[in-house]
C-alpha cells in the first residue's frame, strides 16, 4: 500500500475539533484548548457534538461519526484534533467512510482510545496519522515545552529524517540491536481490541509502540500474552514501550509481578531490539509518533529516528 502523507499545517489554517470517544469532564477545557490554538495563529471549527453526552460517550455514534466525516469533507479544514480519549472510537470503525478520508488526507491527532482510529485509517487508506497531544487534555493549560516542540515541528515541517527520541531521554534497552520498520501501535488495550478485525494492520517488520494507563500488571501481562500468542511480538522488527502510568498492583498485600517485570518477559518474545521508557503515552512530557512512517529503533543508543517525512 502506498503511504499517504497529509499536507503540513501552516499558520492561519483551520483546525477541526472532534470528540470521537468520551466527553470532557470539565467543559471549560475545550475553551482553553481552543484559545491555545488561536493564540498560535490557527483558526478552529468545533464539531457539533463535542459537548454532547450519551452515557460515557460524547454523543451518539451517529453524532460523533457525523462530526468526524464533516471535518474530512470540509475542504477548508486542514487538520482534525481530538478533544480526549476515554472510550468510544472502536464503535465507529465499521461505519467510517474510508474513501472520504483517502480522498481528503488531513492531519489527525490523538492518543489513548484514538489508537483505534489511527490503526484502522492506516489499514484502510495508508494515511499517516499522529499519536500525539489532545486539545482538551494536553493543550488546555500549560503544555509541556518538550511535547509542544516535538509536536509542532513534526506537523509543520516535512523534514526527511529526524531523531524524535535520543539517548538523553533515559530509555532502557530490554533487547539490544538495531532495526527499522513502520511505526504502528498506541494504547495496548486498543491494539489488542483491534486484533482479528478488518482494521488490524500488518505488524510484520513494524516498529511496534505500546503504552498503557491504569491497568494492573496481570492485565498488562494478559494483553501482551495475547500479542505474543498472535505472533505479533515476534513479527515486529522492534518494540518501543512507552509510559505505563499507574500500572502497579492495586493491593500490595497480594503477590504480583511489577509491570517492569512483565515488560521484560514480553521483550524476550521479540527477535529485535526493545526499548522501555520512551516518553509517550499518558504523560504530559510526550513525543508525537507518526503512525505509518518508517523509523529506526536503536537500543544501543536508546534512540528512535524517523526515516522519512510525516507531512508533505
Amino acid at each position: 500500500m502506498e503511504t499517504v502523507l497529509p499536507p503540513r499545517l501552516r499558520r492561519g489554517d483551520l483546525i477541526g475539533i472532534v470528540a470521537p470517544a468520551s466527553p470532557l469532564e470539565d467543559p471549560s477545557r475545550l475553551d482553553l484548548g481552543v484559545r491555545y490554538l488561536e493564540q498560535l495563529g490557527y483558526r478552529t471549527l468545533t464539531g457539533d457534538s463535542v459537548s454532547h453526552r450519551a452515557g460515557y460517550l460524547a454523543g451518539t455514534d451517529d453524532d460523533r461519526l457525523n462530526d468526524f466525516h464533516a471535518m474530512f469533507r470540509n475542504k477548508n479544514v486542514k487538520a482534525v484534533f481530538c478533544v480526549r480519549g476515554g472510550y468510544g472510537s472502536p464503535r465507529l470503525l465499521s461505519r467510517i467512510d474510508y474513501r472520504l478520508i483517502a480522498r481528503n488526507p488531513k492531519i489527525l491527532v490523538g492518543y489513548s482510545d484514538i489508537t483505534a482510529l489511527h490503526l484502522a485509517i492506516w489499514t484502510k487508506t495508508g494515511m499517516v496519522t499522529f499519536h500525539g497531544p489532545m486539545l482538551g487534555v494536553d493543550m488546555a493549560g500549560e503544555m509541556d515545552p518538550f511535547a509542544e516542540e516535538r509536536f509542532w515541528r513534526l506537523v509543520t515541517s516535512p523534514e526527511r529524517r529526524r531523531t524524535i527520541a535520543d539517548g538523553g531521554i533515559g530509555a532502557i534497552a530490554l533487547n539490544h540491536g538495531l532495526s527499522s520498520g513502520r511505526l504502528l501501535g498506541g494504547n495496548l488495550s486498543l491494539v489488542v481490541s483491534i486484533l482479528g478485525t478488518p482494521f488490524q494492520p500488518e505488524f510484520r517488520r513494524a516498529i511496534l509502540f505500546l503504552e498503557e494507563i491504569g491497568e494492573e500488571p496481570y492485565r498488562v501481562d494478559r494483553m501482551l500474552t495475547q500479542l505474543r500468542n498472535a505472533g505479533i511480538l515476534r513479527k515486529a522488527s522492534g518494540i518501543g514501550f512507552g509510559m505505563f502510568s499507574d500500572c502497579g498492583p492495586k493491593d500490595p498485600s497480594k503477590p504480583s509481578f511489577t509491570v517492569d517485570q512483565v515488560l521484560r518477559e514480553a521483550a524476550s518474545a521479540s527477535h529485535g531490539p526493545v526499548l522501555s521508557g520512551l516518553p509517550f503515552g499518558h504523560d504530559h512530557r510526550m513525543i508525537t509518533l507518526p503512525v505509518g512512517v518508517r523509523a529506526r529503533l536503536d537500543a544501543e543508543a536508546g534512540s528512535l529516528e524517523l526515516l522519512g517525512p510525516a507531512v508533505e
